[in-house]
């Protein structure tokens, strides 16, 4: 018997429910997204014969005639300058406020880190009327900055308290050796503590997107013109369009998915290291 040889590592046996939920849950989030897109590729007649199996035949025309409609590409524009404008603005007010809660001293700095942290518990749909009634008083209905700003808003909390977590794993050396070095506050900031936080920011920058692009609510209030409609509104009209086309409507709600799906995947590495990063520095 060989003694220096190896034992071939073992899983241990209490990680297997873990597995098996892990599994199972997966299995839940994907096989809709896989029905909608056989569906799509199906007719009508022969999704409701065989819903669950491989199309016989492969009805390219669904996706084809949806991505030949220019309402499509332009609510696609339109949620595509919303996410990215929403993120822009989120990302760089929650990283400056995340900054001084994180790195600077001062009296009823936690009270207002609590207030900040209090917007969690404020649900938005108990706000829609007021947010109706501001925006009408600014002028900001019918109008892409009036869903961006209300937006940017309701994801400063979340943000806030990914980003300060971060910014306080960072060890306080660094800042006294870039102090040291003549390196100002926003210097510090901008040159060393961002890069750093690139994970972070990779983080809470997949979650606004991801939540901008599935927004359905705020646009449906602002918006009242066919052309500033974003996606989910277009989902919504082109459901019932064409109420008694199920193949297309699946078609049509796989594409909308599609930009947000990989943004998704391009990000998902820096996203799982973001949310654990907080925990395994300093």
């Amino acid at each position: 018997m060989n003694l220096g040889q190896k034992k071939p590592a073992t899983r241990p046996r209490h990680t297997l429910p873990l597995h098996v939920i892990a599994w199972v849950v997966g299995a839940f989030m994907i096989i809709p997204v896989v029905y909608a897109l056989l569906g799509g590729f199906k007719s009508n007649s022969e999704l409701s014969a065989n819903p669950f199996g491989l199309p016989t035949t492969w009805e390219t025309a669904n996706y084809t005639d949806v991505l030949g409609s220019a309402s499509f590409w332009g609510q696609m524009w339109n949620s595509t300058f919303i996410a990215v404008a929403t993120t822009v603005i989120t990302v760089a007010l929650s990283a400056l406020a995340g900054f001084v809660f994180a790195r600077f001293a001062f009296r009823g700095r936690e009270l207002f880190f609590t207030l900040f942290t209090a917007g969690l518990m404020f649900p938005f749909a108990v706000a829609i009327l007021p947010i109706f009634v501001l925006l009408r008083a600014l002028g900001l209905l019918d109008s892409p900055l009036g869903v961006i700003l209300t937006q940017a808003a309701f994801g400063l909390p979340l943000t806030i308290i990914i980003l300060r977590g971060f910014f306080r794993s960072i060890p306080g050396e660094i800042e006294e050796a870039a102090t040291i070095d003549g390196c100002s506050a926003f210097g510090f900031f901008w040159r060393i503590l961002l890069p750093m936080a690139r994970p972070a920011i990779a983080t809470v920058s997949v979650l606004a997107i991801v939540g901008s692009w599935n927004n359905f609510m705020l646009p449906l209030v602002v918006f009242s013109e066919e052309a500033s409609w974003t996606l989910p509104l277009g989902i919504q009209q082109f459901q019932g369009q064409y109420a008694s086309d199920t193949a297309r409507i699946l078609a049509y709600l796989i594409l909308a998915m599609v930009p947000a799906l990989g943004f998704y995947a391009i990000a998902e590495r820096h996203l799982v290291g973001g949310l654990t990063a907080g925990a395994t520095k300093g």
